[in-house]
């Protein structure tokens, strides 16, 4: 029951499953992997969190404009990862294709776990 309640357990949760596959995958396929992946998942869990949390404390003040809530969240996740993806390139990172689809894929992963937990408030909200 904890879980299904707990924001921050299921992000840490999430984040700690992706680390692992993280492991298994460089292990198993490790041309599959950038060498700056665990820059890539620190960036998008702490950015993702603070997306999180901040939707989260803004939703206890105002329920009625959580569409408006999500959609700022939502823009602020995607400028900050195309400023992340931008500086990294500018450093010169290696291999630029393969840091862009490892990028996407755990932006993708962190995107749909914000989907599902605004689906979970929906219900709470509308009652």
């Amino acid at each position: 029951m904890l879980l299904k309640s707990n924001y921050h357990l299921k992000f840490f949760l999430l984040t700690g499953i992706l680390s692992l596959l993280i492991l298994l995958l460089g292990w198993l396929l490790p041309s599959t992997i950038h060498a700056d992946i665990w820059k890539i998942l620190s960036f998008l869990a702490i950015s993702s969190y603070l997306v999180g949390v901040m939707s989260l404390w803004l939703l206890k003040g105002s329920s009625e404009n959580l569409l408006q809530i999500k959609m700022v969240g939502m823009i602020l996740r995607i400028i900050a990862s195309l400023s992340f993806i931008g500086i990294m390139v500018f450093m010169g990172t290696e291999n630029i294709l393969l840091f862009v689809v490892d990028f996407f894929i755990l932006f993708l992963f962190y995107l749909v776990f914000d989907i599902y937990t605004f689906l979970a408030n929906l219900r709470p909200i509308s009652k």
